[in-house]
Formats: structure tokens, C-alpha cells, sequence
């Protein structure tokens, strides 16, 4: 049975969660941007990214070492007086950007503690984990549609105070939903917490399919993720006008939603394999941007490269979740996230000045064919092709 009550409870957490966290990025562009411009939101953003990505191995460590809900809750409630202390200070006058920048940092580096623990997590609430990770993915999906939606409205009526104190609020509610969980403690480990990254990334390095599909992943962050936000905004406005993007974002969204449901339903024998089938169609996106296809063809390859990403993220989380050892899974889950997410940031910034030397329609050409190659050499790496499902 899915729908227990520790299951419910850690839905609502994460919902709320991925709504604040979508909420975050808007309200930051929009408050920030209108009192330091650009060059402040940049600055703020990177502030939280920075400290999550140089702290994101150690939140594996200690939720291994002391148990992935506890931390998740200590990180909630440091994220909730950070976005609080912000809101404060947009209701009192206008911000330092010293203070928005701390505040972002202490964020970032909570996060790093919060995100191991979102894999290690399910298999200890529910016993069908494909399941649970595609009902999350759902929600998640729908989450980032309403949070930038609602940020903004709430701006525009409100102020940025008002946005900062709802994002806030996630915070709190997630941490009541966890700390409302019933799961087994987890055993104190005697090694020294350098001793455990060092046993997390040999644990890593001995499984192929796990290493194997990060190394692709860092150079999808490059070539294909990174420039794809940045470019696909700016072609897809210039030619369509910026409605179109809202537009497309908002097929992507469906797709996503599309994708999480075929995953309630289709449990692939071979989930890696099928994840990677799927992913082709991640490449259909830029592939459509770049060719300057009119409007309904852009949503429609928005909407399926949606769609490959919800289907292929679940194969992956069930994957992980139950194919790694339950007291190295936070572990094995910091080494995905830091190797996912950092070369993320070098395709954004490289994407731009790569696109005025030689055009965004040759980056995304470009995008479009690493996408493909990748996707077919997954499926050419035996310990990736042959992964059988557990559960």
C-alpha cells in the first residue's frame, strides 16, 4: 500500500518543499533584481549555490552517520530563519546585499544537508518505491509550475516580504511533516566522518552503472543542460516573443506531469535502459529551438523532452534506492548530486559567449547530437543496459 501515513506525510514535506524552493528563484529575480539588478541576483544565486555544492558530500556523510531525517529537519528549520530573516528585512527598508548573500549561503549550505536524504528517505516510508517517486514527481512537477506563478503574483500584490514569508512557510511545514515520521533510527557509525567519504567514494567508484551514467551526466550538464536555459530563452523570445517561452516552460511542466504518471503504471524489467530509450526525446526540445519551428511544434517537442526527463529521473531514483546499500545510500546520493549539478553552472556560463562566436543555433546543434550520443552510449555500457529492477 502506498498511501500509508508515513508516506503521506513525507508527500506533503517534499511538495511544499520543491513549491518553496520554485518560489525562491522568482521571488529572488524579482526582489533583488529590482533593487541590485542583475548583477545582484547572480551574485545572491551563486552565493546559495556555491556552499551547496562544496557542502553536498558531507550531508551525505551525516545522514548516514546520524540518519537522513534529522538533518533534513535542522536543515529546514535553518532555511525557514534565513528566508524569515529576509522577509524581515524587506518589510523594515531595503535589504543589504550583504545580508541577502549570507542568507543565500547559510540556504545553500542547509540544502547540501536537506537533498542526500530526499533518496534515503523513501525506501523507509513505503515498500513500492517506482511508486512513490513517480507520485512525487507529480507533485513536484505541478509544484514548479504554481511556485513561480504564485511568487510572482504575490510580488506583484504584496512585495517581496510577503514572498519571502511563504517560502518561509514550506520550510516549517516540511519540517513538521518530517519530524511527524515514524522510521527506525539509525545506528551511530564509530568511523570518523572523513573515514565515511572516503568508504562513499569507493563504494561509488565500484559501481559501473553508477559512475558511468554521472560521467555522462557531467557533460549533458555542459553541452546539453547548461546552455539550453539560457539560449532556448533568449532564441525562442527573439523569434516567437516571450510568451512563447512561458509557453514552452509550461509544456515542459506537462510533460513532466505526463512522464510521472506512465510511471505509476509502466515498470520496465531493464529500468535504466528503458530511462535512456526515453531520454532521446529529451534532445527533440533543443533540436526545435534551434530549427525555429513554429509554435505548436515547439511545445510538442517541449512536452516529450518533459516527459523523457520525469520517466528517466524515476527509473534512476528507484534504481539508486534500491539497488544501493540502505547505510551508504545518503552517500551514494551526495556523489550523484555534486556530480549532476556542478558542471550545470559551466554549460550556463559558457553558453552565451560560445553563442556570440559561432550562433545559439550551433550550441544547440550541438546539444542536440551530444544528447543522442550520450543516451546511446548508456545503452552500449553493459552494467547500465543489464541493471534488472529489485522492487
Amino acid at each position: 500500500m502506498l498511501w500509508t501515513a508515513n508516506f503521506t506525510r513525507y508527500f506533503v514535506a517534499r511538495a511544499v518543499s520543491v513549491l518553496g524552493d520554485a518560489m525562491y528563484a522568482v521571488a529572488a529575480a524579482l526582489a533583488i533584481g529590482e533593487i541590485y539588478g542583475a548583477t545582484g541576483v547572480g551574485v545572491v544565486l551563486a552565493a546559495w549555490m556555491i556552499p551547496f555544492l562544496g557542502f553536498i558530500l558531507f550531508g551525505g556523510v551525516f545522514a548516514d552517520r546520524i540518519g537522513a531525517r534529522p538533518l533534513m529537519i535542522a536543515a529546514d528549520v535553518v532555511r525557514l530563519l534565513a528566508q524569515g530573516v529576509v522577509a524581515v528585512s524587506f518589510f523594515t527598508g531595503t535589504p543589504a546585499l550583504g545580508l541577502l548573500i549570507a542568507c543565500s549561503a547559510v540556504s545553500g549550505a542547509a540544502s547540501a544537508m536537506f537533498q542526500p536524504g530526499v533518496n534515503g528517505i523513501v525506501p523507509l516510508v513505503t515498500d513500492e518505491p517506482q511508486r512513490a517517486n513517480a507520485t512525487i514527481r507529480v507533485a513536484n512537477a505541478i509544484a514548479e509550475l504554481l511556485g513561480p506563478a504564485a511568487a510572482g503574483l504575490l510580488f506583484g500584490f504584496f512585495g517581496a516580504g510577503v514572498v519571502y514569508t511563504v517560502d518561509a512557510t514550506t520550510f516549517a511545514v516540511s519540517a513538521v511533516c518530517l519530524t511527524s515520521l515514524r522510521v527506525e533510527k539509525v545506528a551511530r557509525r564509530e568511523s570518523s566522518p572523513l573515514r565515511d567519504l572516503v568508504e562513499g567514494w569507493q563504494g561509488f567508484r565500484e559501481r559501473t552503472w553508477i559512475w558511468s551514467v554521472i560521467l555522462i551526466w557531467i557533460v549533458f550538464g555542459i553541452f546539453l543542460f547548461g546552455p539550453l536555459i539560457p539560449l532556448g530563452s533568449t532564441v525562442v523570445s527573439a523569434g516567437l516573443g516571450a510568451p512563447a517561452y512561458g509557453w514552452m516552460q509550461s509544456a515542459v511542466g506537462a510533460g513532466t506531469i505526463l512522464g510521472g504518471l506512465f510511471a505509476l503504471r509502466f515498470r520496465p524489467q531493464r529500468p535504466l535502459a528503458a530511462g535512456a530509450v526515453a531520454m532521446f526525446l529529451f534532445a527533440l526540445q533543443p533540436l526545435a529551438i534551434a530549427l525555429h519551428v513554429a509554435l505548436p511544434a515547439l511545445l510538442v517537442a517541449a512536452g516529450l523532452s518533459g516527459f523523457a526527463w520525469a520517466f528517466w529521473s524515476i527509473q534512476w531514483q528507484t534504481s539508486v534506492q534500491t539497488q544501493v546499500p540502505p547505510q551508504m545510500l545518503n552517500r551514494m546520493t551526495s556523489y550523484e548530486v555534486l556530480g549532476s549539478d556542478a558542471s550545470l553552472p559551466i554549460g550556463q556560463a559558457l553558453a552565451g559567449p560560445v553563442a556570440g562566436a559561432v550562433g545559439a543555433e550551433r550550441v544547440l546543434g550541438t546539444s542536440v547530437v551530444v544528447g543522442v550520443l550520450g543516451c546511446a552510449t548508456l545503452l552500449m555500457i553493459p552494467a547500465v543496459r543489464r541493471l534488472n529492477r529489485l522492487r
